[in-house]
């Protein structure tokens, strides 16, 4: 049984996958350390899964079935990357099929007590509904709406007769004394007591007609609760025991029950999902998670979801569990690009942060990410926007910082980054000197302030020109935050928003900020050389 397909199963040579940022992150806090872990949804694990649903339209017997399916892109022992697949619960009412992982393990041994579970629960369901479909209910409700009319009809006539005599009283007060009055007013109260006592024995008649049939429904309707009562019992102890059976491992190589992972329970279905299957999977058999996508396929019955659209873990079943199925991943390791015995420098991928932030030690980062790999104190020397791709520089010590970042504070690094602004650029270059202020009721936002901005200059040179778009260069000759976003986007500068930043106003519809650092020129500070490193632009 073939698990692991081949990258050119899903994506064939002439496909193109942009080097962008996830588009969401299966994430969960490590039992253990309390770090957060990450598994990203990138744009080539949605290039698989779209691939896939190609798959699924051209078997027409998968297309049929609505339900969620996941794809798990890994990478063997030997670097190679391989795709694994998964489809929740059962497809085709069978839980293994060749080329899809298999369920978690653990069901086949609860597998006579669920089929012996099942069939008590079908007893009880038919049971159930023969009380709900009692003859004496469509009995009751027959006779009920014969007696309903009859019932407003003598109302209604009596109304009309009570105030026929209220209107005889006033008129016999006004016409009538004596003896002759209280023979005319004996004769209303007696008429009064004649209807009442019409309606009290149609309604005695209606009692005794009604109430045996009351009581038969009345005692169905309580064995139906204790039935609901009974069914809930079972369905809870058949789900402890499958909780209990159920065996989920993470990359610690660490096996736990769902019952003890969550000994207060989780719903019915928990472990059957796409996402538990493919991590277990994975742990299990040595493979390395690079990147995962889920997504519903087929006819839809539940709420919210669409065909073709991608999800994340699910709240109820899923994201409870995500980290302990991901604890014991590696992270991905940084592209170094040079490296000695005092510095790192790193292609900073777009979307991941250059540091942790300020209250959040183990947030995912280049600098938590290289600490995993190095036993050792590791410090950024500068910064990259998140959005922003490209060089940064690290130092492996408190003395190699100190002297990089004197050389950055005295504008002795040559910084240049490329972009792709959101117009035609008609000049070829030039310098743009605009003042930088960040105002701290509005932070990260960066503004233009001729009395309160720092000084800030930027060389740009235009590489080329596509279309509606510029390609250009910039050298920051200074090196304020969100320098050469602003001095694109304001009106003062170039007045074109760089592509994908929707900070300063790009509305493009675009899954990363198009800039890059792509080179650097310092002095080593141990070394009598200067350094020129350089990384190629991924857009």
């Amino acid at each position: 049984m073939i698990m692991l397909h081949p990258l050119t199963d899903f994506i064939n040579s002439n496909s193109i996958i942009t080097d962008a940022p996830p588009n969401y992150y299966y994430q969960g806090y490590c039992p253990e350390t309390g770090e957060i872990l990450k598994l990203p949804r990138t744009p080539l694990a949605e290039a698989i899964a779209n691939s896939l649903m190609e798959q699924l339209t051209q078997n027409h017997l998968y297309s049929q079935e609505g339900k969620m399916y996941g794809i798990l892109l890994i990478e063997l022992p030997n670097g190679e990357q391989r795709v694994i697949k998964a489809f929740s619960g059962l497809l085709d009412g069978k839980s293994i099929l060749s080329g899809w992982v298999t369920p978690i393990p653990g069901r086949e041994e609860v597998t006579d007590l669920e089929n012996q579970t099942l069939a008590e629960l079908e007893v009880i369901k038919q049971h159930i509904i023969n009380l709900q479909q009692l003859p004496a209910r469509q009995e009751y409700q027959t006779l009920l709406t014969q007696y309903t009319p009859l019932l407003e009809a003598i109302s209604l006539k009596h109304h009309h007769s009570k105030l026929k005599r209220q209107e005889q009283r006033q008129e016999f007060y006004q016409t009538l004394t004596g003896a002759s009055l209280e023979t005319a007013l004996a004769k209303l109260e007696a008429e009064s007591r004649q209807e009442g006592r019409e309606s009290r024995d149609i309604k005695r008649r209606q009692k005794e007609i009604l109430q045996p049939l009351q009581e038969i429904i009345a005692t169905a309707d309580r064995k139906i609760i204790e039935l609901k009562q009974q069914r809930k019992q079972l369905s809870r102890k058949l789900q402890t025991q499958m909780h209990a059976a159920y065996s989920l491992t993470n990359f610690y190589g660490k096996s736990q029950s769902l019952q003890q992972l969550f000994p207060d329970g989780t719903p019915t279905g928990t472990g059957e999902c796409c996402a538990p299957k493919l991590l277990h999977y994975a742990a299990t058999h040595g493979l390395k998670p690079l990147a995962m996508a889920e997504f519903w396929w087929g006819n839809s019955t539940v709420e919210n979801k669409v065909q073709g659209e991608f999800y994340g873990a699910c709240e109820e079943r899923c994201q409870p569990l995500m980290g302990f199925l991901l604890s014991g991943l590696k992270p991905n390791k940084p592209e170094i690009i040079y490296e000695d015995e005092w510095l790192i420098a790193v292609n900073k991928l777009s979307g991941l942060l250059s540091v942790p932030g300020r209250y959040s030690h183990n947030q995912d980062s280049v600098i938590s990410r290289l600490r995993y790999f190095y036993n050792q104190e590791l410090i950024a020397v500068h910064r990259l926007d998140q959005e922003t791709s490209g060089i940064l520089l690290i130092a492996k010590n408190a003395i190699t910082y100190s002297q990089l970042s004197q050389q950055f504070a005295q504008r002795q690094v040559h910084k240049v980054y490329e972009a792709v602004l959101g117009g035609c650029l008609t000049i070829e270059e030039g310098n743009i000197n605009l003042p930088l202020w960040g105002n701290p009721d509005d932070r990260p936002y960066q503004q233009v302030d001729m009395e309160r901005g720092k000084p800030s200059l930027t060389h740009f040179r235009v590489m080329a020109r596509e279309g509606n778009y510029t390609r250009v260069e910039f050298v920051p000759l200074t090196g304020r935050t969100h320098q050469l976003r602003v001095h694109a986007a304001d009106s003062r500068g170039l007045g074109m928003t760089i592509l994908g930043d929707k900070l300063y106003g790009c509305c493009a519809d675009t899954n990363r900020l198009y800039l890059h650092a792509r080179e650097l020129r310092f002095q080593h500070p141990h070394v009598e050389k200067i350094l020129h490193l350089q990384v190629k632009t991924p857009f």
